[in-house]
């Protein structure tokens, strides 16, 4: 019983540390001191290190950890929003925030091609069938177009995310929006 109760006190360490990395990566990329992390996490940098050797090893983790509340936000939201459309609209935005974190990836793991496309990969696996479960309901409910794919709609919304980072008169957010509001049926 003991070692369950510590494997899951260092899953719950894990997590937030995981969390705090992304805090970090959005506030200052993915070149955030580990001192920051660290602090950000409430631990030491020991802790860090001993979890994750190499910044890529962070980086990926990150990534992964936040594919995975994406993927699992979904069928929550689809469960709980008041309508489709509006469980659509905050996945959307969950995505967004996971789309912002990313930026930066590319760069960390250019020396390992096979390791950036397996990850790609990955994320297409967990999160093109999240999308197009939401919007075949959002469509199903009568509250959106029903020619809208899901990939193409995840590709439309990374490229508006694309240059966000660098330029703070562009509001991603708001673009991203319009869009999802565009998908709207006329009444």
């Amino acid at each position: 019983m003991v070692e369950r109760a510590r494997r899951a006190d260092a899953r719950r360490n894990e997590e937030s540390l995981l969390e705090a990395a992304a805090a970090a990566f959005v506030a200052s990329g993915v070149e955030a001191p580990v001192r920051d992390i660290a602090a950000r996490a409430g631990v030491g940098t020991g802790t860090i290190y001993r979890h994750f050797p190499t910044r890529a090893d962070l980086i990926i983790a990150v990534y992964r950890h936040q594919v995975e509340a994406c993927a699992e936000a979904g069928p929550a939201l689809l469960a709980g929003s008041a309508s489709p459309h509006a469980a659509l609209a905050r996945w959307v935005e969950l995505f967004v925030d996971f789309l912002v974190t990313k930026h930066g990836l590319a760069a960390v793991l250019r020396s390992d091609n096979a390791g950036f496309e397996a990850l790609h990969a990955y994320f297409l696996d967990r999160l093109l069938p999240v999308c197009a479960e939401l919007l075949a309901a959002a469509a199903a409910s009568g509250e959106i177009r029903s020619d809208v794919e899901a990939y193409g709609f995840m590709r439309g919304v990374g490229n508006l995310c694309i240059g966000a980072d660098s330029d703070p008169r562009y509001d991603a957010r708001r673009l991203v929006g319009l869009l999802v509001d565009g998908l709207r049926l006329a009444d």
